[in-house]
């Protein structure tokens, strides 16, 4: 995690002519996102205003068109730009905002208005595997930055999410999606009630997303809060996140990932997986999750793989400092993720992970459960004082405890539950 702790000195260069875009401190380009929040960015950044392309802040105009034309001409703009979501209630269908840039400079998205998307999921062919809503495409240099808000109306289409019964479901379109975006910084947006996942990061590079607030009820399908894979240099921070589904998930080829200051719940915590999904997965490495609070969450801190011929590694892993209250199944791996039918044991391998300084109270009896896989167990698994008290049903007279298969595992300092024996 050495990559967290020096100050990154980053040099973004454009494929128009190879010009620079300049060298910044993260702590200069989070300024700037502050910044461009309250439109305060300097005389030479040029403003393209949605209203000046004919978006209608109504409500219910669609401003697809508008939004992508603005979009546009902010991107091919061969100076500092900004494109400004101003106030107001803006509907729209999905739209893919596609690089690269002409910008000297970290080309800003400013979201100080209220964008609703189109509920008919007509609008979306194929579905979230084929359309999302809002896509961010091939940027180098990118703030999306504001008070706004980007309302999925989630509601009136969970009812066609099947994903609980077919394992080869085609999952709702996300609200935000990057791929392939590199040097980014999200800012001070809210995202409500998504079709799917709130915010989706895949191939994507130096990605850091702070003060978000993302919302959505306990029992929305598939609402991941932030979903990633295949991306490196991703740090999220001092953001709240209450969905249906996992706050966080890190699916293969998720590297250097730091996650700290996040309060999570409802949802099902802080996910590693499903992984063995895919044939040829990346490897998952150097995640920290740290200073975070977990209130009411189906699970807490959770490593998950299928049982598949699949193989890949998940290592350096740092789960720390962590405050849980009534959390169902605070600490677990389960390599036997979603398809028990099958015989095979998982092939991922999972070593290098350390729980340190755990505390709260836990909804379940067997608070720390460890299933690894039997040809694969688990290495170098290490718990540093977990302090978890029962606080669950009371007329439920199971031992509060600790379950371990497969898992070579090594204790320190104070445990409770007790060590598995």
């Amino acid at each position: 995690m050495a990559a967290f702790a020096i100050v990154m000195m980053v040099c973004l260069v454009l494929i128009h002519g190879g010009q620079c875009k300049g060298l910044f401190t993260a702590a200069e380009a989070l300024h700037k996102a502050k910044d461009a929040e309250n439109g305060d960015v300097g005389p030479d950044v040029k403003a393209f205003n949605v209203l000046d392309y004919g978006a209608k802040p109504d409500g219910k105009t669609d401003t697809s068109i508008n939004f992508r034309r603005t979009f546009e001409a902010a991107c091919n703009f061969h100076g500092d730009a900004m494109m400004v979501i101003p106030e107001g209630e803006f509907l729209m269908g999905p739209v893919l905002f596609s690089g690269p840039c002409s910008n000297p400079s970290l080309l800003i998205i400013q979201v100080n208005g209220i964008v609703k998307a189109q509920s008919n999921m007509a609008y979306y062919r194929g579905g979230g595997d084929d359309t999302d809503w809002i896509t961010f495409q091939a940027i180098d240099g990118l703030i999306v930055s504001g008070r706004g808000t980007f309302h999925g109306q989630g509601s009136q289409v969970w009812g066609f999410n099947d994903c609980a019964r077919k394992s080869n479901c085609v999952r709702l379109p996300a609200t935000l999606k990057f791929i392939k975006v590199t040097d980014a910084i999200i800012r001070g947006i809210k995202s409500i009630d998504p079709k799917g996942f709130h915010i989706m990061i895949s191939m994507s590079r130096n990605f850091r997303i702070f003060s978000v607030d993302l919302q959505a009820p306990g029992d929305s399908p598939n609402t991941d809060g932030i979903h990633m894979s295949e991306s490196d240099l991703v740090k999220i921070s001092k953001t709240v996140i209450a969905t249906g589904d996992d706050c966080v998930s890190m699916i293969h080829g998720s590297t250097n990932i730091s996650i700290k200051k996040v309060i999570c719940g409802p949802g099902h915590g802080f996910s590693i997986g499903s992984l063995g999904h895919y044939d040829d997965e990346a490897d998952v490495s150097g995640i920290i999750v740290k200073n975070c609070s977990l209130r009411e969450t189906d699970n807490g801190v959770r490593i998950k793989t299928y049982k598949t011929d699949s193989p890949s590694k998940a290592s350096g892993i740092i789960f720390q400092d962590l405050i849980m209250t009534r959390v169902r199944n605070p600490i677990i791996i389960d390599q036997e993720y979603g398809n028990t039918k099958y015989s095979q044991p998982s092939k991922v391998r999972i070593s290098d992970v350390h729980y340190i300084n755990i505390r709260g109270t836990s909804a379940s009896k067997v608070a720390v459960d460890l299933l690894c896989s039997a040809s694969n167990p688990c290495q170098g698994i290490h718990l540093d004082n977990v302090n978890l008290q029962y606080a669950g049903p009371p007329n439920d007279d199971m031992p509060f405890s600790s379950n371990c298969r497969n898992a070579r595992v090594a204790y320190h300092g104070f445990q409770s539950p007790p060590p598995c024996r």
